[in-house]
């Protein structure tokens, strides 16, 4: 059996493998952050550790905190290992990098101890919490946008935040006491996919507060910093070839790596008022106004996603390069990019659109990366009322065309029906599923059903512009399938 990855077996690396060259030991916290999956890993975490390799942010090591009762598996994994991990970058000519990164000196599993994560958070060093809690991790009515109380673990922070087991308890208690302590608030920092994912954290977070304690809210709306941000990196779930490959690589065991594409990008909105670490010298852009950039992104990247995995699934492909090399659902995605989504982005500085649309296409190619057509499915409930639908809003209020916007929904509605064109079952993940699937199973009967609920659609279920092209397409992708509806939308 290999010796485990750690702080003691860092130099037992093959040197082909980068590893950290600071002292991990000087590194002190300063970031905390819920939320450490892949994504953080292989983005968040990276840039800090590129820092440290600069010797710029030694009081800027991140604690992580998992939340929710399957980050058990993340503590099992990290604690062993001093918390080191392996990034494996790889490239579409086959290159791999390997690289193990050190930024994360602690990681905390907070339904083993709410009091210790609490303890954290008041420490003055700590100065930012940042947050990769998904679009879900928000608590957000999906058709308003408005505050919702009653979603899982937030529910039970309303009624008492002593023993916190949301994001929203634990940022709310931590807040009050250093408050109360005299210690400036931290700044908190979203790092999620959703468009003004920090005006949405305030907003949200300070309706938490509000039903607690109105006074408190205020001061919290006056004090507390909720920069936005954007971000990007394509990173894949982990596999137990990548798991197998680490080891392989490292001539150690590394219970969770984690593989990405090579491309990076963070936008992030330059407002710290307790400071924050020099971004800017790890290929980060500090910019005044992230939403040109953030629109830009989640409206061609993240909802192309949307695009291709529906269709694809349905297409009977399970990863994403295979689904990119169908040339009817580039063309799709191409065409939704083109004429739909463009439209609606406000000019992007520095960014020439059409060689970022082309250079999407390249990102889904890679073959190496293995990214899945269920991961990019899951949680669709929580990604196309963020991500598309407001694309076919704008595209509506200027009476301009969504027959593929409204396309890629009927997909999404007719894989909601979770069994496939050959009669096999399709695994749904989204917190929705059983409402949601219940529904599509109705739409044979009712073709209307799925685009009916307000929660996710609002009134969009009225508009004839919407719903023609919508009705056209789930018609046809139960008459004729997948790939003959594409031949026609396309035509």
């Amino acid at each position: 059996m290999r010796n485990r990855l750690s702080n003691a077996t860092l130099n037992q690396l093959p040197k082909s493998v980068l590893r950290p060259t600071y002292d991990r030991a000087k590194v002190t916290p300063g970031i905390l952050h819920f939320g450490v999956g892949a994504f953080h890993r292989s983005h968040q975490a990276l840039t800090i550790d590129r820092l440290l390799e600069k010797g710029l942010a030694n009081d800027w090591g991140i604690v992580g905190v998992g939340l929710l009762a399957n980050d058990f598996k993340m503590r099992d994994a990290l604690i062993p290992q001093d918390c080191l991990y392996t990034l494996i970058t790889k490239h579409a000519d086959g290159k791999q990098d390997f690289q193990v990164i050190g930024s994360i000196i602690d990681y905390l599993f907070a339904p083993d101890s709410p009091a210790k994560v609490i303890e954290k958070l008041i420490d003055p060093a700590i100065r930012i919490v940042s947050l990769t809690i998904t679009e879900g991790g928000y608590s957000f009515d999906r058709a308003t946008g408005e505050f919702d109380p009653n979603t899982p673990g937030v529910k039970e922070d309303v009624k008492d935040s002593t023993k916190p087991v949301s994001a929203f308890g634990f940022i709310y208690e931590g807040l009050k006491k250093r408050k109360a302590l005299g210690i400036p608030a931290f700044t908190v920092q979203s790092c999620d996919n959703i468009q003004g994912n920090g005006d949405v954290a305030k907003k949200m977070m300070v309706a938490f507060a509000r039903i607690k304690d109105p006074e408190f809210a205020t001061w919290m709306e006056k004090e507390v910093a909720f920069p936005n941000s954007m971000v990007d990196r394509i990173t894949p779930v982990t596999s137990p070839e990548d798991i197998a490959l680490a080891e392989k690589v490292l001539e150690l065991s590394d219970h969770w790596p984690v593989p990405c594409e090579p491309f990076f990008q963070w936008v992030i909105e330059d407002h710290f008022p307790l400071g924050r670490p020099p971004f800017e010298e790890a290929f980060v852009q500090m910019v005044k106004d992230v939403m040109p950039y953030e629109l830009m992104k989640l409206r061609l990247l993240n909802a192309s996603h949307q695009g291709l995995c529906y269709f694809g699934r349905l297409s009977n492909y399970v990863y994403v390069h295979e689904v990119m090399q169908d040339k009817l659902i580039e063309k799709l995605l191409r065409r939704y990019m083109d004429e739909e989504a463009t439209p609606t982005l406000s000019p992007v500085p520095g960014v020439d659109l059409t060689a970022y649309k082309n250079q999407l296409i390249e990102r889904f190619s890679n073959p190496q990366v293995l990214d899945t057509v269920a991961r990019l499915a899951a949680e669709s409930s929580d990604r196309i009322p963020k991500w598309l639908i407001p694309v076919v809003r704008e595209q509506l209020a200027a009476n301009r065309q969504v027959k593929l916007s409204a396309a890629i929904v009927a997909s999404w509605a007719r894989y909601d029906e979770a069994v496939d064109e050959l009669g096999n079952p399709i695994k749904v993940v989204d917190p929705l599923k059983d409402e949601l699937t219940a529904i599509a199973k109705t739409q044979r009967e009712n073709p209307k059903a799925f685009i009916e609920n307000k929660r996710l659609f609002g009134d969009l279920a009225s508009d004839s512009r919407f719903t023609d092209p919508y009705l056209s397409t789930l018609a046809n992708l139960h008459k004729i399938g997948a790939q003959k509806t594409l031949e026609h939308l396309l035509s």
